[in-house]
């Protein structure tokens, strides 16, 4: 029936943003539809997925403009998700996306990784022994930084992308214990990338300390409609097979963007339909088919207005 709105229960502003880019992914909505029922009215309540189908049947049924998100609000709650406080986009994302994954099935879960989960290799080698160890780990989010360590500002998203996987030198203070040489040596740390999955989620990292407090970083910085990383990455920050690299393509989705300062903002999401292949701004309750020139406004300035 179209693009429709959440209404503020309560500063929901970024929880409204990052649940229309969960349920306006149809990947998601697809494992979403396929969880367990839960048997009892406290169960379903405390049920995040639940919860999260509700609001989507709910959004689908109507002809209304917008919906209340209250009782996923109430649920949440429950998981101490607090209301009436300003989050910060990222770490909801995190909290929510937990959140589900412990209240599903197994095999469901598995199917939920693969759509989100991004897999790195982590390399620290010694310096003076060239001794070498390795580390697979996984995260939800590459969460890049906007500034060099120099605080000089990147420029673009692939210019992000290639600090982020550039090897950092250990020296001084941050130098890491060697068993090989039995004393505390400089290191080299590298990450290589494993495996990208279907949906992949970008942070920017727009926060940073400054004279004992957070500053926001707002300065302008531009994201393709489209980005492949085996023209951004070189053959050494990648550990895998042609055909895993073959899937490094990805087409923009959405973007959570956030307005004002580290203390007092608001937050609304671009999305592009999947359907339909139209881009929506949508700013809690209302919503308005937008185009990509509109999406550009996100790429960052301190006066940003929808």
């Amino acid at each position: 029936t179209g693009a429709i709105g959440l209404y503020n229960v309560g500063q929901s502003c970024c929880l409204n943003s990052l649940l229309q880019v969960f349920l306006m992914n149809t990947r998601f909505t697809g494992i979403l539809r396929r969880i367990t029922v839960p048997p009892y009215a406290v169960q379903k309540r405390r049920n995040v997925p639940y919860q999260m189908l509700l609001l989507l049947e709910e959004m689908q049924c109507g002809k209304r403009k917008a919906v209340s998100p209250t009782d996923l609000a109430s649920c949440l709650s429950i998981h101490r998700v607090k209301l009436f406080v300003q989050h910060d986009a990222a770490q909801l994302f995190l909290t929510l996306w937990n959140l589900i994954r412990t209240q599903m099935k197994p095999e469901l879960v598995e199917e939920l990784s693969d759509l989100y989960t991004i897999c790195v290799q982590e390399h620290l080698a010694c310096q003076k022994c060239s001794s070498e160890t390795k580390r697979k780990s996984s995260m939800l989010t590459l969460p890049l930084p906007v500034l060099d360590s120099n605080s000089r500002m990147l420029k673009t998203l692939e210019d992000c992308l290639q600090y982020f996987f550039l090897p950092e030198e250990l020296t001084d203070q941050n130098m890491c214990f060697c068993e090989q040489c039995g004393r505390k040596t400089p290191f080299l740390q590298s990450m290589k990338l494993v495996h990208l999955p279907q949906t992949l989620t970008i942070h920017l990292k727009r926060f940073c300390f400054q004279k004992d407090y957070i500053h926001k970083l707002s300065h302008y910085l531009p994201f393709p409609q489209n980005l492949d990383f085996n023209a951004v990455l070189t053959e050494n920050q990648c550990q895998a097979d042609d055909n895993e690299k073959a899937a490094w393509k990805y087409e923009i989705f959405a973007v959570v963007a956030h307005s004002g300062s580290t203390g007092c903002g608001h937050y609304c999401a671009y999305i592009r339909s999947l359907t339909e292949c139209k881009w929506y701004c949508f700013n809690d309750s209302e919503v308005c088919q937008v185009s990509w020139d509109d999406v550009k406004c996100t790429y960052g300035h301190s006066n940003l207005h929808w």
